[in-house]
């Protein structure tokens, strides 16, 4: 029952989709929960590719790949880019960590902000774009999980950067090694189900990439926050799109 219960969770706080259930929750369920934070990106990833379908129907290949970003905008509440926003505002900074950590947690939005955003975004619509219609399906599928492995192993690999609490601080206390090993039992076997051995080399890859991206970020100021591991998330699906590209012409 506690598992059913942080599957829901993780739902519940990664996508805005309508889930009207009342969870007594704990704070180590957030940590512990994102060993199904993979499994939401299947589900994140099975809504846009319902969208992408009904939306080729009307417009062509690269119209639809705006709109399914869009969509995916709004199903996740643009809760990662947000992350991924705040920490290059703080990390370009060239500040000392206490400062880096106070613009990080600041609300307003900075230019690096802004153009880690646009490019990010521009990038994965570009990437999408590039794909043929016979790998689409499987590639719309695995994005958003791609990124969400990223957000596991980034948990799972660090110590909280912040003194005092913060949103990614019962995420990154409660996840460790024995998370990351308990998500890779799910998804690694989702990976393979949707694009065989490929899937396995990728998944395999963005365990690395997060792992690299995460000790870049947490150089500076000693550790991750909440922000970081949004990035991770984000970057991580575009390094997905990137090698997955590569990885077909081969």
């Amino acid at each position: 029952m506690i598992l059913v219960k942080r599957f829901l969770l993780m739902i519940q706080f990664l996508t805005r989709i309508p889930l009207p259930v009342n969870l007594d929750v704990k704070t180590e369920d957030f940590g512990k929960g994102l060993v199904f934070a993979p499994l939401v990106g299947f589900i994140l990833g099975a809504c846009l590719l319902a969208s992408y379908h009904a939306l080729k129907l009307v417009f062509p290949v690269h119209v639809a790949v705006v709109f399914v970003m869009v969509i995916y905008i709004i199903l996740t509440g643009g809760l990662h880019l947000d992350g991924l926003g705040d920490t290059f505002d703080g990390l370009l900074s060239n500040r000392p960590k206490e400062r880096i950590l106070e613009i990080m947690r600041d609300s307003r939005v900075g230019t690096n902000a802004v153009l880690a955003i646009i490019c990010v975004l521009l990038i994965n619509m570009g990437m999408l774009a590039a794909f043929s219609p016979e790998h689409m399906a499987r590639i719309l599928l695995l994005m958003p999980a791609a990124g969400r492995i990223g957000s596991l192993v980034s948990s799972g690999v660090s110590n909280y950067a912040r003194s005092g609490e913060g949103l990614g601080k019962s995420f990154i206390d409660y996840c460790g090694v024995k998370e990351i090993a308990a998500g890779a039992v799910i998804y690694l076997p989702l990976f393979y189900a949707v694009w065989g051995y490929r899937g396995l080399i990728a998944a395999a890859f963005l365990t690395a990439s997060a792992f690299v991206l995460t000790k870049l970020f947490s150089r500076k100021i000693g550790g991750a926050t909440g922000d970081i591991l949004g990035a991770v998330c984000e970057l991580n699906q575009t390094v997905f799109l990137i090698f997955a590209y590569i990885l077909l012409k081969m």
